[in-house]
């Protein structure tokens, strides 16, 4: 008996999670239990993830609710309140501030640079951990989630004390408190997103399209560029836009790093700070709503191109 068990062939792993729920109810499941169940195991995780989205949508609402309510408390006492909110309400006011016009020309051109230089650093180093093995792989990848678990207060200051030792002193008084800081600090968080997008992009790359070409003569530099980017190029976009807006909503390492000077230093995300600062709650919200636009159609924007690149 024990030799015509161990001749049993074994059973599909499918097919043994399949007599156990079977064996589990005692009987055959109909197509309408099958549909409850299925119902109701959607629903509670649809209940568990809508609870995020729900409060995402919360917060948005919550700032541009106040902002309506200001906006028609300080225009109930005019001769036409409606022209009045529409043309005196808190966001207009704070794109008519030059220093708010001053904080977003920054930011539009720091994020953008820092999202540059993510993939520029990206791509490669994410390459070389996709496709190599290496001594050391694993403590590099540990280092790469550095920037990302770090308090963001503590990246700032850990970069305010490298430049007090040499070589990095040397470029001190036109990088710290500079705008070279601004980029630099927003670089140093963002890159390690990129770099971790970067790698599961080449992750799913299949290989041997590059085998092939180098195969039949190309370089690895040829088939890096004319068969490996090509497939990459969602991903880079993905790589960019991930780390223009983790820039956009740096804060902390601005704060310490290259501070928050007005019309100097100052960037949307420290504008908040400065006007909370200073009692401008309503030029705050109105700040936070023009970063949370700017995010989104950058967002938006990415979705859009990935969707043309699929032919979608």
């Amino acid at each position: 008996m024990s030799g015509m068990a161990a001749s049993r062939p074994a059973q599909a792993p499918e097919a043994e999670a399949g007599a156990e729920c079977q064996g589990d109810l005692g009987r055959p499941r109909t197509p309408r239990a099958i549909a409850l169940s299925d119902a109701a195991f959607f629903t509670v995780l649809g209940v568990i993830g809508g609870v995020y989205v729900l409060l995402i949508l919360a917060l948005l609402a919550a700032d541009a609710a106040y902002m309506v309510r200001q906006t028609f408390r300080a225009a109930a006492d005019t001769p036409q309140p409606w022209l009045t909110a529409l043309t005196a309400n808190p966001i207009l006011t704070a794109l008519a501030d030059r220093k708010i016009q001053y904080s977003i020309w920054l930011s539009m051109i720091s994020c953008s640079l820092s999202a540059i230089l993510s993939v520029l650093v990206a791509v490669p180093l994410g390459y070389l951990m996709a496709r190599q093995r290496f001594f050391g792989q694993r403590l590099l990848d540990a280092i790469l989630d550095i920037p990302i678990v770090l308090p963001p207060l503590v990246v700032g200051l850990s970069l305010l004390i490298l430049f007090q030792f040499p070589p990095f002193s040397w470029l001190a008084r036109d990088i710290v408190y500079q705008i070279p800081a601004v980029i630099l600090a927003q670089f140093s968080v963002a890159c390690a997103f990129a770099v971790r997008t970067m790698k599961h992009t080449f992750d799913h790359i299949d290989p041997r399209c590059e085998n092939v070409a180098l195969s039949l003569g190309c370089s690895r530099v040829q088939a890096f560029g004319w068969v490996v980017l090509p497939e990459a190029a969602r991903g880079m976009m993905t790589a960019l836009t991930l780390a223009w807006a983790r820039s956009l909503g740096e804060f902390g390492p601005l704060l310490v790093f290259a501070g928050a000077t007005r019309m100097k230093t100052e960037v949307l995300s420290t504008s908040v700070f400065l006007e909370l600062n200073v009692g401008h709650l309503e030029a705050a919200v109105a700040v936070s709503l023009i970063m949370v636009v700017s995010a989104v159609i950058v967002l938006i924007v990415a979705r859009l191109w990935g969707a043309r690149d699929m032919g979608l």
